[in-house]
This record gives C-alpha cells, structure tokens and sequence, in this order.
C-alpha cells in the first residue's frame, strides 16, 4: 500500500536510476553537521524549528505598496484564493502566498537560473554554474524586462517582486523555510530581494527542459562510432502516419497564396526544412556523424561524448532533461457530453519533485473592469506571477509539449581568438563571469558566443577543449588548426514575449483572443487545448520555430558551412490550427501535429502517438456507443493503464516453447492478461521485466557505450573491428550514463521500432553473439525465450521465488526527494524532507504515464505533474489534483496531502465562482495596505 511516511535514508540509498546530476553536492553542510552530530541533532530540530517557517493563514497582516485589501481564501488542501481589487494588489499578493509557502523552492529555482547555484551551496556547483553562465538565461532574462515585455507586465511582475520581499522583510532564514536553517549551520547565506527578472528567468529554465530533440540529436551523432546509417534508422524509424493520427486532421494554417488542409491539399511555396527528408533520421547531408559527411565522426563524437557528461549533472527545472518529456491533453465537444458544454482534461509528465513543480490557485479581481481585470484559476508556478494552465470564466486551455526542433548543435571550427564562417573568421562576442562561492574561493569564467548569440558550450570543459585541439579531421573539413567545439543556437536564447502571453491568456474572452495570446508565447512551443463556455473548441501550435537552409536538425551541423544556418522562423499564420472540428474532439499526446504533406519541417523527432491513439480510441468507444462522457469518464481516461506493447509482444511470448518449470511458471502469468498495468499486477511485473531484457539483448546491448547504463560492462568488439572478433579479441566496454538517461529506455519509439521487426524473424537485430557464458541467438523466437528466461530470474532476485507474490507497484516505485538536502544531505535530514515510496500502475506508453526507463530499472523517473479535468457547463464541478500539496514546508499539514489521492486517480474539487469558493473555505487571510 502506499504511504506517506518519510522515506529511510537506507530506502534512499537503495533507489536504482538515481540521477547523479540531480544532487546537490552539500559537502559543507554535511560536515558540519557530522561534526554537531555529538550534540545531538534531536534538540535542535524542535517543534518550534519545524514550525517556524509555516504561513499565517488567518487573521490579517499589512503589507506596504498594496492601494486596498485583499482576501486571501484557503480551502481544506491550503490551496489559495486570492481576491482583490486591482491588477497590481492581485499580484502583489500572489508574490506573498507563494512565498509564504514556497520561498525555498523559488530561491533555489531563481539562483539555478541566475548560475549562482554556488552562493548557496559550495564549490559542488560550480561547473553547473559555469555551465548555466554559459546559457545566459539570467541575461535574456533581464533583456526582455527591459526591451520586449509589455509596459502592463512589466507592471505586473513588479507587482509580484514587492509582495515576494513584503514577506521577506525582516526575516531570518529559519522563520522562512527550514531548510534555511539546515544552511545556517555551514554559511551565513541570507536570501536577498526578489527581482521581476527572476520571474521571468523562469520560463527559460521551463524552456530548457522542454526543447525539444537535442537529446535525440546528441545520441544519434553518438550511435555512429558502433551503428552504420540504416542501423540509426532503424532506430529512429518515420512517424507512422498510415497508423497514429496527427493532431490536426481538420485544420488549416493562414496565408493568402497556400492552403493546407488535412494532408491533402495542394502546397505552394519554399516548403523550407524539408531538404534531405529520409524515413530514417531525417535526412542526409545533415551535416556530420554519417557516411559522407563533412567531418570525421571523431571529432564531433568525443565532443559530444564531453557535452553529455556537462548536460546529465544540471539540475533540473521541470522534467528529466529533455529526455521522456510528454503530456496528455484532450478536449471534448459538447455534442459528446453530458453537459452539453466542452470538457477539458490535460496532464503534463514532468519529473516528480517535492514540491511539486505546480502550485494552484485562484487570481480573482472582486469586480472585473478595466482597473483589475483577472478572474482566473489553476496552476502555476512558485515564482512567477499569473495562471499557466487552467481556465477564467470564459475560456479553459491546456498544454502539451510539441517537441518542435527549436535547438540545434554546430561543430564549430576554431582559428585564433575566432571561429571559421565560410571563407572568414569571425571573432567571438566574449564577457567575463564571476561566480560566487559559499565557503570558498570566486572564480572567473569566460562566455564566448557567436554572431547569432550561440554560446560555445565546449568551453565549459577543459576535457572537450583539448579533445577539440586533437581531432581529426577528413578532407571534407577545414584543417584542424587551433580545433572544434560545440555552439548552441536555441530560440530561448533570443528576448521574447512568452511572459505576456501568460497574462493575455488568463484575460482571453474567446477563440480570437486566445490565438493572439499564443502568437506571444515563443518558447517553449506548445500544444495549446482550448475550450469555452459558448461550446467551442480548438487547438493551436504557437512558438518561434525555425526555418534551416541546410538540413532538418536531426543531426549537428557542421557551423563552418554558411547553408546550414537558421533562414528564419515560421510566420505564426502559418503554424497549424484547429477549430471546432466535425469530430467532436481534439487529442493532443506529444504525437505528429500534422501529416507529412505539411510545407515545413516543425521537427523529425516527434513522439509516435501511441499515447494518443488510446485516448482516441476511448473517445470514439464511447461516442459509438451512443454514450456521453462526463467529467468522471475524462479521469478515468487519465488512468488507463493499457499497454500497447503488451498488446503486441504476448501473444507471441504465450507461442514459445519454454521447458524451464520456473520460466514456465511465469509466463502462464500472462495467459488472460488483459494488459493493463495495475500497481497490483503480476502479469505486468512480468510482461515490463520481459521487454526490459528484450530491449537489452536486442538493441542496449549494442549501443555505444556513451548511450549506456554507467557501470554496467560488456565484452564487446573493438570499434575498429573489420569483421566479427572472437572472444578472445573483444574488449571490456562499460557504460558511461546514468540510469535513467540511458538507452533504450522503452518508450513508444522503441514500441514503433519492434513493431517494424516483429515479422522479420532473423532480422539481425535479433540476434546476439556467443559469449562465454551464453550461446548465440540467431532470431527472434530464440531471443525473447532468452529474455523470458532471464526475466525471470531477475524478478526472482528483485520480488522472490513465488510468483505469487509479485506485483507491478513493488518494482514500479515513485521516490518524492526534496531537490537539494534530500539529495544529497545528512540521513535524518532525507527523512526528515522525503517522502515515499508509493507503488504505482501504469507505465511508458500509456496514458497514465509513470514513466520508467527500461535501460536503467523499474523505478519511476516522471509521472502526471499534475491532473486536471475542466467543465465548461459548471466551472465548479471541475476537477483538479497536484502530485504533492500547496506546501514547501516539511510536516506542514499541505506537504504531501494531495498525493495518497494522486496516487488512486482520484480528483479534488476545483471551486471557481465566489459562492462555491466561500463555502470551501476553512481560512481567511486579510491582506491590509
């Protein structure tokens, strides 16, 4: 069962996949700690401790700046309602509420953003600091408060600033979070004033989380010191169009001279992007690490190898670094509905934090009218002000994240103080950073970028900068000279708009209004849902998505070569759409937004649909049925477990011959599986054990080992081999990734690359050499009887001998960790912040997505954020849930109140108008100017 006691620090230890770049490297603070240990931590840690740092939530309190009161409502979960009466009191006050509950959580946040990790937390994070300098995210930040944010939400972020230091005023640490009080035992860190520009800043750490394929495009470059281009392909196989629909299938894009619609209408024009399509990885001629291109792989794969290793140990914003990042979201018309009125359902799959990375709330202005013009509910994030995701009185919309390619890598190569562009050399723009450290000694770094504002990222690795000195090179390439590095050229790293986007949604009355508030929102590029109280709904592509040259982004460029630069981006008229379709629903699920007949390349790494075929397939069973759905129908929805692997894989597991009684055992688990993934389920503990080992044996096994799991060593062929070795000639090769990073991780591009073998059965991918302890495997049937045989043994080992005993949710286990002390603090601190485990259902690949990584183990990775189901017929019986509680403060009552209920698939009620709001009150907090 789960339960919400803190984790041990032994459980902790024990937890498989842990990412090492996730930790905060507290060595001060651990000392120290270690040192007072004689005197007994148990006296220090009072009630009066814990307790110091929890909000006031009843009575009143002044707060200077604000022109008239503000009643701030809290209903039985502490999630606030805030009321007022004008613009800059609503955001004020929401500058104090969240910090009331979650300042911790915002200063960590706004120092990672700023690359001032250090200040806080020692010489640990000083190369995350170098790295995070190297992005500028702080400096855009600023950039766009000062030159392209609106003077109205410049206004509003100011507003949010004062409210966030009217509640630091005049306190210690201890009286704001207890984690303050751990850092007061290894240095006199104080919390200093919030900034509008940490706000904004914000949204670029959201962005480098969700940007789309660099992940994708770093392993493919990587695959080729051991897999050959048809291999690559393989294993990132096209979009199956003829099977998973695309988002838009009714909609349009505008523009006078073209017309698409549905994948089959006529297109006119450059159709840029679209050079070099393959089924494959996108395209040839992409630039470099294939056969025929225009540099040794060497160079860039030993470049990349070292940016990897600076990529995996940033902390994180929002999700696992880019890797595994999905979301549901699906509107429903009131045709299909009881109400009559649109339903609105989304779940976006973030990595599981504690806190949440949501927190929810209501924005609401006692009067609408021009002086406060906010009546809006749902979530946000702790630091920043507005709603992000939810509905106002008129309108409701939901994100997913479109994996458009908005980031790409250049093989940069360097001469002198300057890098080659075409026949010149263009110098760089460099600055001087100085980064602060707690307890130790600052250090100077210097950023250079490149004429478009594309940080050279090798900088920040000594390794990369002398690997870049001695690459070798073909004669395709310029001479080696003084070496190569890798630039970054991403859409975030450019002022934009996203921030008044937030708040022109919030305001939107309707479909017109809400489609001028997208074309603000520039990174990251989205999935917008959409429905309103009139009946209607839609659906929107925003963002600043590139158009190329040269090439489709699936692979580095080489940055030498002028064709392969950015031409422009896509005109937001042009950027598909959906309106009111004649189906009745709209799904969006990180699959394709639109058919390949589409005049641009938005990406070649989408998500192949599997997740939102099944919503599909839900929605019509039940349209065909001649039923309606209601709000309960869109959350069971969101908990379904099915496994569409498991669809394809068991019937042919139940036809192998098995002679093993214990193998045998197990697989009889499977006859009758109705291949859903309860936290309860044997059958599923067994199935994901099986595809686990088949993806190893298949495919893990022979990846290079920059894509593998750290620590786990194979006798493998020398790189250079001209022909199968013996095994006396294989070499000892061990895996540099960590766990859940590594691949293949299973999700549902490696459910399409199966799919595409399955009737192959001497495909050579099923195959596996001799080893000194195993025999070869010539073909499939032989392969997954290995797997099932070695799948069985594993659970053996995991869950014991008796099968009956076994269960999905003692493997597939979720870990809630405080993101800095209960990393890496002292053990009693872990217990003290961490909570968990809980045992889960659900899995890759389905809807109720707890993702796991199989290259690394069962445990979960990311999960639903958050769960929300909007109504438009009665706003008031919507429905919403977070993954923890409203409060940052361990033991508060709010910590992780919210997550035994997650965990069911249960939802909260979501209270909207002012007579549901009052009733669900239990405290009132009067703000006085």
């Amino acid at each position: 069962m789960p339960t919400d006691n803190p984790a041990s620090s032994g459980q902790q230890s024990g937890k498989s996949g842990r990412k090492k770049g996730r930790k905060v490297r507290l060595l001060l603070i651990v000392l120290v700690l270690a040192i007072i240990g004689g005197v007994g931590y148990g006296a220090f840690w009072s009630v009066s401790t814990v307790r110091a740092s929890f909000p006031q939530t009843k009575g009143s309190i002044t707060l200077d700046g604000l022109s008239g009161p503000v009643d701030v409502k809290r209903d039985d979960y502490g999630i606030p309602q805030i009321y007022a009466s004008s613009d800059e009191d609503l955001f004020m006050a929401q500058g104090y509420v969240q910090a009331q509950d979650r300042f911790y959580e915002m200063d960590v946040r706004r120092h990672m953003t700023a690359g001032r990790l250090s200040e806080m937390f020692g010489e640990g994070q000083v190369e995350n600091d170098e790295f995070l300098r190297t992005l500028g995210w702080h400096r855009i930040a600023e950039e766009e408060y000062k030159k392209t944010l609106s003077a109205e939400t410049r206004k509003y972020l100011d507003a949010y600033a004062k409210g966030v230091n009217a509640y630091l005023a005049g306190k210690d640490g201890d009286e704001i979070s207890l984690e303050y009080a751990a850092l007061g035992f290894a240095n006199d860190y104080k919390p200093e004033e919030w900034t509008p520009v940490d706000s904004v800043a914000w949204l670029k750490a959201m962005a480098w989380d969700l940007r789309g394929n660099m992940q994708d495009e770093i392993d493919r470059a990587l695959m080729t010191s051991r897999l050959d281009p048809k291999q690559i392909a393989d294993l990132y196989p096209r979009y199956p169009y003829d099977r998973n629909r695309t988002i838009v299938r009714e909609g349009e894009y505008d523009e006078l001279t073209r017309t698409w619609s549905d994948g089959s209408g006529s297109t006119q024009g450059t159709g840029q992007g679209t050079e070099g399509s393959t089924e494959g990885t996108g395209g040839t001629g992409t630039g470099l690490g294939t056969a025929g291109t225009s540099t040794d792989s060497s160079a860039l794969q030993t470049q990349l190898g070292g940016l990897y290793n600076v990529l995996e140990d940033l902390p994180e914003a929002v999700g696992v670094n880019g890797n595994g990042i999905g979301s549901n979201s699906w509107v429903v018309s009131g045709d299909h509905t009881i109400t009559g009125k649109p339903l609105l359902a989304n779940d976006p799959h973030l990595s599981a934090t504690l806190p949440s990375v949501w927190y929810q709330m209501g924005l609401h202005c006692k009067a609408v009218s021009a002086k406060c013009q906010y009546d809006v509910s749902g979530y946000t994030f702790s630091g920043m002000p507005g709603v992000v995701i939810g509905h106002n009185a008129d309108i409701a919309w939901g994100m997913t994240n479109s994996g458009a390619d908005v980031t790409d890598l250049y093989l940069e190569k360097l001469t002198g103080d300057g890098y080659q562009y075409g026949a010149k050399v263009l110098p760089f723009d460099s600055r001087e950073e100085t980064i602060e450290v707690a307890g130790g000694t600052s250090k100077k770094i210097v950023v250079r970028t490149t004429e478009d504002g594309s940080p050279l990222l090798s900088d920040r690795s000594d390794e990369l900068v002398q690997v870049g000195k001695k690459a070798s090179v073909d004669q395709d390439a310029p001479d080696r000279g003084d070496g190569y590095g890798i630039a970054l050229r991403w859409t975030a790293l450019d002022p934009g708009t996203s921030m008044d986007a937030v708040f022109a949604m919030n305001r939107a009355k309707g479909w017109d209004d809400f489609r001028e508030a997208a074309a603000l929102f520039d990174v990251p590029s989205q999935n917008l849902t959409y429905a309103d109280t009139e009946g209607n709904i839609g659906y929107q592509l925003p963002g600043k998505i590139p158009t190329r040259g040269k090439g489709d982004g699936s692979l580095p460029a080489p940055g030498w070569d002028t064709k392969y630069r950015w031409t422009g981006y896509i005109d937001q008229d042009e950027l598909p759409y959906e309106y009111n379709p004649e189906r009745g629903y709209i799904v969006t699920a990180n699959q394709a937004v639109v058919d390949d007949k589409y005049p641009y390349t938005l990406t070649t790494d989408w998500g192949y649909g599997t997740r939102a075929q099944r919503i599909a397939s839900l929605i019509e069973s039940k349209i065909k049925g001649g039923g309606k759905i209601s709000t309960d129908d869109m959350r069971q929805m969101q908990m379904d477990n099915s496994s569409e692997i498991a669809k394809l894989l068991v019937p042919l597991l139940l036809k192998i011959d098995v002679n093993d009684k214990y193998v045998r055992d197990a697989q009889k688990l499977l006859e009758g599986w109705d291949y859903t993934q309860d936290a309860d389920s044997a059958a599923a503990a067994y199935f994901n054990s099986v595809w686990r080992n088949i993806l190893k044996l298949a495919f893990g096994n022979k990846l290079p080992k920059e894509l593998r799991v750290e620590g786990q060593c194979l006798s493998v062929e020398p790189v250079d081999a001209t022909g199968p070795a013996d095994e006396d000639q294989r070499v000892r090769e061990c895996g540099r990734r960590d766990a859940d990073q590594a691949q293949p991780d299973g999700g549902d591009r490696w459910f399409e690359v199966v799919r595409r073998i399955i009737d192959d059965q001497d495909n050579d991918w099923w195959s596996t050499p001799k080893t000194r302890t195993q025999d070869a495997v010539d073909n499939r049937d032989e392969l997954f009887a290995r797997a099932m045989r070695d799948a069985r043994w594993e659970l053996t080992a995991k869950l014991g001998k008796d099968i009956d005993t076994w269960s999905w949710g003692r493997l597939h286990r979720l870990f809630l960790e405080n993101q800095t002390l209960g990393t890496e603090g002292p053990g009693f601190l872990k217990y003290m912040l961490n909570r968990g485990p809980w045992k889960l259902g659900g899995g890759e690949g389905t809807v109720n997505a707890t993702g796991w990584n199989a290259a690394g183990g069962y445990e979960v990775v990311w999960v639903p954020s958050m769960r929300m189901v909007v109504n438009l017929g009665d706003l008031d019986k919507s429905k919403w849930i977070n993954l923890t509680g409203a409060s940052g403060h361990a033991y508060n009552a709010h910590y992780t109140d919210q997550t035994d209920k997650w965990v069911k698939g249960e939802l909260l009620t979501w209270s909207f108008s002012d007579k549901a709001v009052e009733s669900d009150t239990s405290d009132t907090l009067l703000l006085k100017p």
